[in-house]
């Protein structure tokens, strides 16, 4: 039985991620301030924390105390030992979101958060339209060029799947502009973001496609004033390390006043 291969070359995104430069992260400031309004809502004090990421000068800015791992397939967490872990802007490279998240909820302690950063299935849509139609006009065909990132709606069952209590998966859309689809294109790989599937095409894009997709953008996606925009989605998954101290939800049939009292109303019957 032949082995799939995985979605994503991980020494082809480790020689992406190093080539990323400082300027070019804006989108991960922008989850780490939202990382600490969630933070600051949570009337807990944390003392042994960890951050997953491919980015520690980034991410270890948000929490100079923390300890900070990279994002490899098997993380580098001890079981049981953290009362905090975020998991920071790489789990949409994951080829096991799954065993990661699990990973990360084995390595906290009872009633430990769980805090994840990531780019969710919205994100790049324009871009993807654009690449996707124009290889197909100029060469009869489509390469994989940007990753499949999962949806809101699958994010929270993952984590369920994972063995979190409370779990909630949100989500931040975002809009970008830029001068052309070409400086785009230049800051996804300053993001480090750039084409890292395994089954990418190996060989350089025909400059055709890539001019096809720039003038389709350039009509299809502008801001009226000449500019391109470019959606970027962030999701936010938070989830915790069961505890008897949380709050369950009570059984089906257990409440003690009626909805309609509550809402001082009448209640209606449903036709049959």
């Amino acid at each position: 039985m032949t082995t799939p291969s995985p979605l994503t070359d991980l020494t082809a995104l480790a020689l992406r991620r190093a080539r990323a430069t400082p300027e070019a992260l804006f989108l991960h400031q922008q989850a780490i301030d939202e990382i600490q309004d969630r933070l600051g809502m949570v009337n807990k004090s944390f003392t042994a924390l960890t951050v997953v990421t491919d980015f520690p000068a980034v991410w270890g800015d948000l929490l100079p105390e923390a300890t900070v791992v990279p994002a490899s397939d098997v993380l580098s967490l001890e079981v049981g030992a953290h009362d905090l872990v975020i998991h920071g802007m790489s789990l949409h490279w994951a080829n096991d979101p799954v065993g990661q998240l699990i990973q990360c909820r084995r390595a906290l302690r009872a009633d430990g958060l769980f805090v994840s950063a990531a780019f969710g299935g919205q994100t790049l849509q324009e871009l993807r339209a654009c690449l996707g139609q124009a290889e197909a006009s100029v060469t009869g065909g489509m390469s994989p060029r940007v990753a499949p990132m999962a949806e809101l709606r699958d994010m929270g069952g993952l984590l369920q799947r994972a063995g979190f209590a409370l779990p909630v998966a949100d989500a931040v859309p975002l809009t970008v502009s830029y001068q052309d689809a070409w400086a785009l294109m230049r800051d996804l790989r300053a993001m480090g973001e750039s084409n890292a599937l395994s089954a990418r095409l190996r060989r350089p894009t025909a400059r055709a496609v890539i001019e096809t997709a720039a003038e389709l953008y350039q009509n299809h996606f502008n801001d009226g004033e000449g500019r391109v925009i470019a959606t970027f989605e962030l999701i936010f998954l938070t989830g915790w390390a069961p505890d008897e101290s949380q709050q369950k939800p009570l059984r089906p049939g257990s409440a003690q006043q009626r909805l309609a009292d509550a809402l001082n109303t009448d209640e209606t019957k449903l036709r049959n």
